[in-house]
């Protein structure tokens, strides 16, 4: 039995609020690393976003394990991007008992 196939390059990244000096708060993504993943499409709706109609695609991503509190440990409300895809993690979990595998249900949007 072979392993996961983990040939994706995808950046890890968190939203980052900082103060725009106007009594308001900017917003930028932060790169907290590169990790190699398996990304397999799980279902699809449409849906209404900020710019109309879209398309929410779930995926089932795969990386590696590591230790809780590490930046490299995937969190929800972060996100992975592969080149000009993006995927929101909603939820993290050990693949396996030994925490090997971090699974990670994620959703891309993309404009209709």
């Amino acid at each position: 039995m072979s392993g996961p196939r983990l040939t994706s390059k995808l950046v890890l990244e968190r939203l980052d609020a900082v103060p725009d000096g106007a009594g308001g708060m900017h917003e930028s993504w932060v790169v907290l690393g590169v990790l190699w993943g398996e990304v397999k499409p799980r279902s699809g709706r449409e849906s209404v976003g900020e710019a109309g109609q879209v398309s929410v695609t779930g995926f089932r991503v795969l990386v590696r394990g590591a230790p809780q509190g590490q930046s490299v440990r995937p969190l929800p409300e972060q996100r992975f991007r592969d080149a000009s895809r993006v995927f929101r993690i909603n939820s993290v979990t050990e693949a396996d008992p030994g925490g090997r595998f971090l699974v990670c249900l994620c959703d891309e949007e993309v404009a209709t």
